[in-house]
């Protein structure tokens, strides 16, 4: 990793809780890089450098996270899928890997899962 500071991605469709979060990462002592769609947060996964992420899987309009996910797990980036949809998650999804935390789950826990993933990456690499 360079000498950036981290820097987590947060994909949400709710403003809300993509606000929340963008705190909750602020408060870590991390940059977030905020998406509210899919499009969105691929054109950040391919101009950043991205530590981790947060994704929502339910985007809306049947959309999901799955291809940032994809382009993540490819980069070798941790990502935590953050969801309220747990029972209905599509199985392309749950194949996804990454750690799923469910809706609602306090903002800076949520942070610190995917944090979490980050610090035992650089470990396995260290």
């Amino acid at each position: 990793m360079s000498d950036l500071p981290c820097q987590v991605l947060v994909l949400d469709d709710e403003p809300l809780i993509l606000l929340d979060l963008e705190f909750a990462v602020e408060d870590a002592g991390c940059v977030p890089l905020t998406a509210l769609e899919a499009d969105e947060a691929l054109e950040i996964v391919a101009a950043e450098e991205i530590s981790a992420a947060i994704l929502d899987v339910s985007l809306g309009q049947g959309r999901t996270c799955e291809p940032v996910a994809r382009a993540l797990a490819a980069m070798g980036i941790p990502y935590v899928l953050h969801t309220g949809d747990l029972d209905r998650m599509d199985e392309a999804v749950r194949e996804l890997g990454g750690v799923l935390v469910p809706k609602p789950t306090p903002a800076a826990v949520v942070v610190s899962r995917a944090l979490q993933g980050l610090i035992a990456q650089q470990r396995r690499a260290g």
